[in-house]
């Protein structure tokens, strides 16, 4: 499998109602819940130092500006979180049209699906973390590193979980093992987009979308290792 065919066959798909639909929700629950967040630390702040005069206006807009920093750097966990509990939604358009043969998947039951999302989302927050620090510690060389570290985090997360709605967790283990590669290449091009303003709204369903043809890619083709 050419490296670059399964993006390039979830970009060809984003039309899809099916896709423009958990684009729209992924971004309409995170941009809620940092307009909580945010609305939550500027009232906080200005309440906590409510006689304190100017100095509690300048709390406020200190806490806007750091909550709108703190919105940025997890806006791709919360998204990937989103993206995760429509993961058949979006596998499911994908295989309507790419692979019509297949047999009904099987889903995860909800509470699971719901709980890989956070995990998948709390793993994706660590691993920028990480990446963050690599690249404050070795300028250059651990902006590399920090990259690949995300790259293995997001793309085995959203594997596992495209594949589990057609096998066990241990035969989903076991397959990405077969072709990490390729899906190191998808977690990679992911959170390269992630960085990127506006592309980053689109990276967890096109990463999710382009993960569906990994996984059904000809055995020997995909990227397996």
């Amino acid at each position: 499998m050419l490296l670059l065919a399964p993006p390039l066959r979830a970009i060809a798909q984003f039309h899809d109602r099916a896709f423009l639909g958990v684009v729209i929700h992924s971004v309409a629950w995170a941009a809620l819940s940092f307009a909580l967040l945010t609305a939550g630390i500027v009232w906080g702040a200005h309440a906590a130092l409510a006689d304190q005069g100017w100095w509690s206006w300048l709390a406020a807009l200190l806490g806007g500006v750091g909550s709108a920093i703190l919105a940025l750097f997890l806006f791709l966990p919360l998204a990937t979180v989103i993206a995760s509990l429509f993961v058949d939604r979006i596998a499911d358009a994908v295989e309507r049209r790419f692979y019509p043969g297949l047999p009904p998947a099987h889903p995860a039951p909800l509470a699971q699906q719901v709980w890989d999302g956070v995990v998948l989302g709390l793993r994706v927050l660590v691993m920028q973390i990480v990446a963050l620090v690599l690249t404050l510690l070795l300028p250059g060389v651990g902006l590399v590193l920090g990259w690949v570290v995300a790259a293995w985090a997001i793309g085995r997360g959203l594997f596992v979980a495209v594949a589990m709605r057609r096998m066990d967790r241990a035969a989903a283990s076991a397959l990405y093992r077969r072709r990490r590669l390729a899906v190191l290449a998808q977690g990679g091009l992911m959170t390269a987009g992630s960085l990127v303003p506006l592309l980053n709204l689109l990276a967890p369903v096109l990463g999710t979308a382009a993960m569906v043809h990994v996984l059904h890619a000809t055995p020997g083709d995909a990227g397996e290792i």
